[in-house]
């Protein structure tokens, strides 16, 4: 009967809709902590207003409509404990939740992580919105800049294992598991890259929570006057109204209608520093620059420059990893002057440097400059004109001088720079060998004593800093020493046997492409060639990226060769401080027209091993090199064994 069908189906439909109600009330108990658990392991090049709220909507997706049998992970509000009792939580408890305690919690934090692991274009259209503000997550300290610079050069397994390590405190192998029932390949990879990151275990990074944000407003006078007219017109549909109001969900592109703050626009409030603020603080970087150039009161021009800043056009230019959203705070004066006939202003929010240049030609260039140091805030492009490059350096730079990549034995030529701006010097990158110029700058002893170091121009607004890493002392007293010693940093690449090595392998770079931070040159093996035919130079060359993107190549420099042979590399941390160990090869064939193939290792590479189709060689290397003789060239595998018993492969 109608009746009896109705009366049968509800208590049916009650007890379906138990299961979510208690997945509902598990995720608003613990809510605080799965949404730190999404920021982490979302994409780190987002701009961290979109990544707020798309870590919030992350775990607003994680209730489903119905729990299903394979969600079903409890059968009483309570959690089971080992020894057959139940525990209920605390309401409002966010303390650590032991992996696998609570059923629906694990399940929740699973949802959670596939979202985050694998986001949708299409699901910022769900995001949550927030008209008129921007949100932020609180400013941490170097540490915290630091981390969050580590964190952008892991992939998204890598963060995400990160995250279950330092906000659910799993062990190793608890969060594995985890990614692996989250879809992720290879679980353990990323749970060792998470390990190689400073802190990855030892605490949660307090500056990385999206429910205790920073607001600022977006550019309120400009919202209103835009609504009036809207208005005035009539024609306003739902939609229209959403972008005027300003929407600055993670949907919306950066430009006016999520402008800055209301004051970021306004001449009168750009931030100077003192002409000696880089004397007497310990934070040397681009916001230890005072303002410079014959313009600094030039109202008109400061407008014009801060107005291309506040709406970015057709003439804004961003550098790739760079956010072209306006300011959200007055921004700092660093230059403002005519160069060369044309006005040009140079302003720093804090994380980008944005040179305006004035006329119908010019624009806004955008790029990035956060965590900069004394080397990497030391100078920048300030008009291009042709070949030729004029720069703005540190008010920290003593003397410069630009020298030939290719001419290692010439002396470097003085560079004229009064006020700090240089004289025109000949720019251009690294990809060609025969006539790159660098920048070699020296600091004040007031900042560090007899610093020099060396800048290339990529066609950005930085140039990249160029540091070298020798290859190993093969003497005895050496080896022992270095046996009981970490891995050595890089250092400037002004010496002789740096600038020679440059010069060899310098056009072998994986990336030099503007938006590159630092260039290294690691000079990881040297070996003897077959038949004394001389040797051959082995090196990982590094680009690091602001962004915190990273690539790497491995190649190798023979005697007779006019360039770098490249022999692997690609994107990752490759032969960075989180990846230490590497290993390469090529074939050769030697001036007796004899075929060899060569193997190379790092300092703690002690056996290499080569299976070619129907043959192989296995051999312990104390010199960490390899020669093996064949008469032909064909498909090979090498693979070195490390000192700790670890296998590794060359880059792809």
């Amino acid at each position: 009967m109608p009746g009896r069908t109705v009366g049968a189906a509800a208590p049916a439909q009650r007890v379906a809709a138990r299961p979510v109600a208690r997945a509902e009330a598990v995720l608003v108990r613990h809510y605080r902590r799965l949404v730190r658990l999404a920021y982490l392991a979302l994409p780190a090049g987002r701009d961290r207003h979109s990544r707020v709220l798309a870590a919030h909507a992350a775990v607003h997706r994680a209730l489903p409509f119905r729990w299903t049998r394979r969600d079903e992970g409890a059968r009483h509000d309570g959690t089971t404990l080992q020894d057959g009792t139940t525990r209920h939580d605390a309401p409002g408890a966010d303390g650590p939740v032991a992996a696998g305690a609570d059923p629906l919690y694990a399940a929740l934090r699973l949802r959670v992580l596939r979202t985050a692991l694998r986001p949708h274009p299409a699901a910022r259209l769900l995001a949550p919105r927030v008209w008129g503000l921007r949100l932020f997550t609180p400013h941490g300290g170097e540490e915290d800049a630091g981390l969050d610079h580590a964190l952008a050069a892991l992939d998204a397994p890598a963060r995400a294992a990160f995250a279950l390590r330092t906000v659910e405190e799993l062990s190793a192998g608890q969060a594995a598991e985890v990614l692996r029932q989250a879809g992720v390949a290879r679980p353990d990879d990323a749970v060792a890259a998470a390990a190689a990151v400073p802190c990855g275990g030892d605490r949660e990074p307090p500056a990385f929570d999206p429910c205790a944000v920073r607001v600022q407003p977006t550019d309120l006078l400009r919202r209103r006057r835009t609504l009036t007219a809207a208005l005035a017109v009539g024609v306003l549909g739902l939609t229209t109204t959403a972008a005027v109001l300003g929407g600055s969900g993670p949907a919306a592109p950066a430009g006016p209608a999520s402008g800055g703050a209301p004051g970021a626009a306004d001449p009168a409030r750009l931030v100077r520093v003192a002409p000696d603020a880089w004397q007497h603080t310990a934070r040397v970087d681009f916001s230890a620059w005072p303002a410079r150039g014959d313009r600094r009161e030039d109202g008109a021009l400061l407008g014009r420059a801060l107005a291309a800043w506040a709406q970015p056009g057709p003439q804004t230019r961003a550098e790739p990893g760079t956010d072209p959203a306006p300011p959200v705070e007055p921004p700092q004066l660093l230059f403002a002057g005519t160069v060369e006939g044309t006005g040009v202003v140079v302003l720093y929010d804090g994380r980008r440097l944005a040179r305006y240049t004035d006329g119908r030609d010019g624009g806004l260039d955008l790029a990035r400059a956060d965590d900069s140091d004394l080397t990497t805030a030391g100078a920048v492009a300030l008009r291009r004109r042709g070949s030729d490059v004029r720069y703005l350096l540190a008010p920290w730079v003593e003397s410069a001088e630009t020298r030939r990549i290719d001419q290692p034995d010439a002396p470097a030529r003085p560079l004229e720079h009064p006020e700090g701006v240089t004289a025109p010097a000949p720019g251009g990158g690294l990809a060609d060998c025969q006539g790159a110029t660098l920048l070699q700058l020296r600091s004040s002893p007031v900042v560090a004593e007899k610093h020099a170091f060396l800048l290339a121009d990529l066609g950005g607004l930085v140039p990249a800093h160029l540091t070298y890493l020798p290859p190993p002392d093969r003497s005895p007293s050496a080896q022992s020493a270095q046996s009981a010693q970490s891995a050595r940093e890089p250092r400037e690449a002004t010496a002789q046997d740096a600038l020679q090595a440059w010069a060899r392998a310098g056009c072998a770079v994986p990336d030099g492409r503007p938006g590159v931070k630092q260039l290294d040159l690691w000079a990881f093996a040297v070996q003897p060639l077959p038949q004394n035919a001389g040797s051959a130079a082995w090196v990982c060359l590094r680009a690091d990226r602001w962004n915190g993107e990273g690539s790497a190549a491995t190649a190798v420099v023979l005697p007779t060769a006019r360039g770098p042979q490249r022999t692997g590399g690609g994107p990752g941390r490759a032969c960075s401080r989180f990846e230490r160990d590497t290993v390469a090869w090529t074939w050769w064939r030697s001036p007796q027209g004899t075929e060899y193939l060569l193997a190379a290792g790092s300092r703690r590479v002690t056996r290499l091993t080569v299976k070619g189709p129907d043959w192989s060689a296995d051999r312990p290397v104390a010199d960490h090199t390899l020669a093996v003789e064949r008469p032909a060239r064909s498909a090979v595998r090498v693979e070195a064994v490390l000192d700790g018993g670890s296998h590794i492969g060359p880059p792809p």
